[in-house]
């Protein structure tokens, strides 16, 4: 019989870190912090994503994550209502995107990166931006026309047909000594309860009830809907058993979810974030979007950019998930 309680995870367990949201991070596969944004961010982001918001639901904005559609490759178009709606507005770093320079003061930001840092264990080199690699930065919204959406239950980057044996062993080398090669989040910029998760499960393979599960299983033994308040931030293993319920909205009258989706890497792992990172997109237009920050905001971004340049276009990595 295959374990599900790896060593892995029994060294986890007995092994305290200096930080406590590390430790939250590595023993649950998610971390809250309450109120990162201030209400000045909070107001600024807000207004700078209504605007992309709109864009994209009227066809203005190609680069969006539509209904029913679940998982990279997207089209290019909205679907007609009839048929769906969008579900996510991507590339909020795009150098044409209106509102770029907000949210990239914030997605380099010391008060996000030094979180980041943390998690990923940078605080202790002596340069501790110099391993850090812009990834990606995008918008989760409800879908409109009162259509309700969900995801299926997922890791981001191991595919659900694995046998226990390729399970585990990607779950090792997707996390090498038990840490993630880059830290993944969610940001409210208004109330968000959409995403829920299996504590714990980023650390094992999966249960026979977990696998044998149907896709869409209304509940896995465990399971926790993360609520989010606006202005909160959310910090989750990649490899967590997890999936998200959209209420749709009509969005004449109803704002409905609008929460920031970003991650940054770590430099030097070549193959292992590429794929995740370049399926969507990214790769086709960051060559050329170097960003108008000034001192210290704008040498990191600019480095951090070039980081994710050494990554590639994109063109022959493939895609994680299907569907």
């Amino acid at each position: 019989m295959f374990s599900t309680n790896t060593t892995a995870e029994r060294e986890l367990a007995s092994t305290a870190t200096s930080s406590p949201l590390l430790d939250a991070l590595q023993r649950d596969g998610f971390v809250r912090i309450p109120s990162l944004l201030t209400h000045l961010q909070l107001s600024t982001l807000r207004a700078a994503a209504e605007t992309a918001t709109q864009l994209a639901r009227k066809g203005e904005w190609p680069h969006i994550r539509t209904v029913p559609k679940q998982f990279p490759p997207w089209p290019r178009e909205p679907p007609d209502e009839k048929d769906g709606s969008i579900w996510g507005v991507q590339h909020l770093l795009h150098p044409s995107i209106p509102g770029r320079n907000s949210f990239a003061e914030f997605y380099f930001s010391d008060a996000l990166l030094d979180i980041i840092k943390e998690l990923v264990g940078q605080t202790d080199t002596p340069n501790d931006d110099e391993m850090l690699v812009m990834e990606l930065f995008n918008l989760l919204v409800s879908p409109t026309g009162k259509q309700d959406f969900e995801l299926c239950w997922h890791r981001d980057d191991i595919r659900p047909d694995l046998d226990p044996e390729e399970e585990q062993c990607q779950l090792g080398e997707k996390s090498p000594n038990g840490r993630q090669l880059h830290a993944q989040y969610n940001i409210a910029l208004y109330e968000d309860s959409s995403l829920i998760v299996v504590p714990g499960s980023h650390r094992r393979i999966r249960t026979p009830t977990e696998r044998n599960a149907e896709p869409y299983a209304a509940e896995l033994p465990g399971q926790v809907t993360v609520t989010l308040h606006a202005g909160d931030a959310l910090f989750y293993d990649s490899n967590i058993l997890h999936r998200g319920v959209y209420k749709g909205i009509d969005a004449q009258t109803e704002t409905g979810r609008m929460t920031l989706h970003g991650s940054v890497g770590l430099a030097g792992h070549g193959k292992q974030r590429a794929r995740q990172v370049l399926q969507h997109g990214v790769g086709e237009w960051i060559d050329k979007a170097q960003f108008a920050l000034e001192g210290k905001l704008g040498e990191r971004a600019e480095n951090m950019r070039k980081r994710l340049v050494e990554m590639g276009r994109g063109d022959d990595v493939g895609y994680s998930l299907q569907g």
